[in-house]
């Protein structure tokens, strides 16, 4: 019998390793925070930051790289803090065009083999543009059911533990156990083989887009439940700290190699490592740099690991 871990579970051990550990030394330096308030104030921005990070897997899935990602949350924030709180009907269709915007930006991509760095940097500034015509200045008002759905008290767990569990389990359902995913990762291990399966690329890549841009809108919405406000700017940093989630997590430039599970752990991961460094005193100019240093050296755990495996295998 073969009691070697595999890959797959060696991309959820490590995060779940970084998280824990993280968690250890919080609880250490500070062990009020060991209790469901304290909890809840630990993970309190973790809920938009997971579905950036699924949002953007699920482009990674395809073997693209979204670098519009956090000013399309700013985006979809905008819209949620003004037109979905006065006008909740058009707020709805501007987000479902939204996404349907997203949708088509695979179908170009595809058809016209246009490198996808490249074209989410450009409409990066689109929909920051948008952002700012929507909001020149910081303002809005949260939706009533977006406030209360994020500031809930669910019994045993905070809700924004509770909410990464759902988003992880729903994303993990849609991409390793449906038939869509299958077909997403299987773009994004060998697009060849897949067409000639008989399957669209085009249609696998749309979805991913499409499916993407939906989590991200819901990134936005949550991010103004819990601020109750928004600004053009307020989800820039998402970017970087999606795609960091979703290496954190296990996944994979190339090869549809991701772990909807290892994503959403990575993203609570880096939110906790925030606490963290604020916890160590650390300035807030520093902290970026010492969440990149916490992240390399996760990654040179995995790739330890992974060496392991590999040398295992040879035997």
């Amino acid at each position: 019998m073969n009691l070697r871990p595999s890959s797959d579970t060696i991309r959820l051990i490590v995060p779940a390793l970084s998280l824990a550990s993280l968690l250890a030394a919080v609880f250490w330096l500070q062990p009020r925070a060991m209790s469901y308030v304290g909890l809840n104030l630990l993970f309190n921005l973790a809920v938009p930051i997971a579905l950036a990070t699924i949002a953007q897997m699920l482009i990674m899935a395809v073997n693209n790289l979204d670098l519009s990602m956090g000013a399309f949350v700013s985006f979809a924030a905008c819209v949620a803090a003004t037109f979905l709180h006065d006008n909740p009907p058009l707020g709805v269709l501007i987000l479902l065009a939204a996404i349907a915007v997203y949708a088509l930006l695979g179908v170009i991509i595809h058809l016209r083999d246009l490198p996808s760095i490249v074209v989410t940097l450009g409409m990066s500034f689109v929909w920051t543009g948008l952002a700012v015509l929507l909001l020149p200045a910081p303002g809005g008002h949260a939706p009533e059911w977006a406030r209360w759905l994020m500031t809930a008290k669910p019994p045993l767990m905070p809700m924004a533990i509770v909410a990464s569990i759902v988003i992880a389990l729903l994303a993990h359902f849609i991409v390793m156990r449906s038939s869509f995913g299958v077909l997403v990762r299987g773009v994004g291990g060998n697009e060849r083989s897949v067409e000639r399966a008989g399957w669209s690329a085009l249609v696998a890549r749309a979805g991913a887009y499409g499916l993407a841009g939906a989590f991200a809108v819901a990134a936005g919405i949550a991010l103004v439940g819990l601020t109750t406000s928004a600004d053009a700017n307020i989800a820039l940093r998402y970017t970087l700290l999606s795609i960091a989630g979703v290496i954190l997590g296990g996944g994979e430039f190339v090869g549809g190699r991701v772990s909807p599970i290892g994503a959403v752990i990575g993203a609570l991961t880096l939110t906790l490592a925030g606490s963290f460094l604020s916890f160590l005193r650390i300035s807030p100019d520093w902290q970026i740099g010492a969440q990149g240093a916490i992240l390399i050296i996760v990654l040179a755990l995995r790739l330890f690991l992974n060496r392991i495996e590999s040398r295992e295998r040879r035997r």
